[in-house]
């Protein structure tokens, strides 16, 4: 990930723009926002006000916040809140979510007014892309990827659009029900029988123990641990490991140590004695719990299985406290099928804001269009020499 700092314009705190059917307010101020932040329902657990305040945050000065915020015209009813950001990359503005990696399921969040049908998300859509083409600084492209198609029982006006297509990638959810058990005896019985002898022979250790930690101090040691255990394993296998820079990693910090105390961020540990064995950065909305990050300690504790182990023991101390779906997030690992997860469509949406943008939003359009190809966007892939992903193994 490049992160580019913005040289755009600054805006003044509220721009306002009346169109058709929604009036657009593009809010600067991230507090400003968060003002207003009760009026809509979130969407994903990443679509809550602890995530976009550690987020702003983590990144002020590296990308411009621009959330906008929907009403209907008429009654001024809340219709959507939009998480924005605006950063220059190649010479191009470009509009997206407060994502640069980090968020896995972008989304807007929904009020009363919101679109329920095609005809009016485009309207939404319309009114949307015309306060941004308007605002003080301008813009050349809105670019918006990893958009869920169903927000908790409600159509994403997004996914509505006729421009939104596949995204490359998806999510991974697996549903419990009730019975906790009765979901275990669903995985393959191998599945089952590792995650018992996994458990047994970590056991062995008499200081061996699972919790979920809830002191804040101990909290942010165990993410230290995990970003020590994630930056060691992704240097030997000689990849780019973007997580612990200074601003992700001032991120984490962040939502672990605001999000701890009031059980949206939650963080589980396999430990022996002082040694921290797995760890598991997990975030938390009602009955809904999605899986960020995970580590372990590597070889030493490789013949117990401690990152499956951790994912095994987080779930049933959820399950435990009322969770019921369980979200592996995004990245098609061979770890995530042997849990049974369910892929969940995920799309992209793109339009170019000035005649800039065009050229970009013409080649986002078709490689969208491409993906409904699988083998020939396979061969393409292999005839320009790009390797083969590693989450399919």
């Amino acid at each position: 990930m490049t992160v580019l700092t913005t040289h755009a314009g600054k805006l003044p705190a509220r721009a306002a723009s009346r169109a058709g059917s929604y009036r657009v307010e593009i809010v600067q101020d991230w507090p400003q926002a968060a003002a207003r932040w009760n009026a809509f329902d979130a969407s994903t657990p990443f679509q809550h006000g602890q995530w976009y305040k550690a987020w702003y945050a983590a990144f002020a000065g590296q990308a411009e916040p621009l959330i906008a915020i929907v009403s209907d015209a008429a009654t001024g009813e809340p219709a959507a809140m939009l998480p924005l950001i605006r950063r220059r990359q190649n010479g191009i503005r470009i509009i997206e979510f407060a994502d640069l990696d980090l968020t896995d399921y972008n989304a807007p969040l929904l009020g009363k007014a919101a679109p329920r049908d095609a005809r009016a998300a485009r309207v939404l859509w319309r009114d949307l892309l015309k306060a941004l083409r308007r605002m003080s600084g301008g813009a050349d492209l809105i670019r918006l990827r990893k958009i869920p198609v169903d927000l908790d029982g409600r159509p994403n006006p997004l996914a509505l659009l006729k421009g939104a297509g596949a995204c490359s990638l998806n999510g991974n959810v697996v549903t419990t029900g009730e019975d906790y058990d009765a979901w275990r005896f669903t995985l393959e019985r191998t599945v089952r029988k590792e995650l018992e002898r996994s458990w047994r022979v970590f056991a062995r250790d008499s200081t061996a123990a699972f919790r979920l930690v809830t002191d804040n101090d101990e909290a942010l040691r165990i993410l230290s641990a995990t970003e020590v255990q994630q930056g060691a394993r992704m240097q030997n296998l000689g990849l780019n490991f973007i997580l612990n820079n200074e601003t992700c990693a001032a991120f984490y910090r962040n939502l672990v140590r605001d999000g701890v105390g009031s059980g949206y961020a939650l963080v589980s540990a396999l430990t022996a004695g002082d040694e921290v064995v797995a760890t598991l950065l997990g975030i938390r909305e009602g009955s809904r719990y999605v899986m960020i990050r995970i580590s372990n300690a590597g070889e030493k504790w490789s013949n117990c299985s401690p990152g499956r182990l951790i994912i095994e023991r987080t779930m049933a101390a959820l399950h435990r406290d009322g969770v019921r779906e369980f979200d592996f997030s995004i990245g098609n690992y061979a770890y995530k099928r042997r849990f049974g997860v369910a892929r969940i469509a995920l799309v992209d949406l793109s339009a170019a804001l000035s005649w800039r943008g065009l050229p970009y939003a013409l080649r986002d359009r078709a490689a969208r269009e491409l993906r409904n190809y699988p083998k020939l966007a396979s061969y393409l892939k292999r005839a320009l020499g790009k390797p083969p992903s590693r989450e399919e193994n």
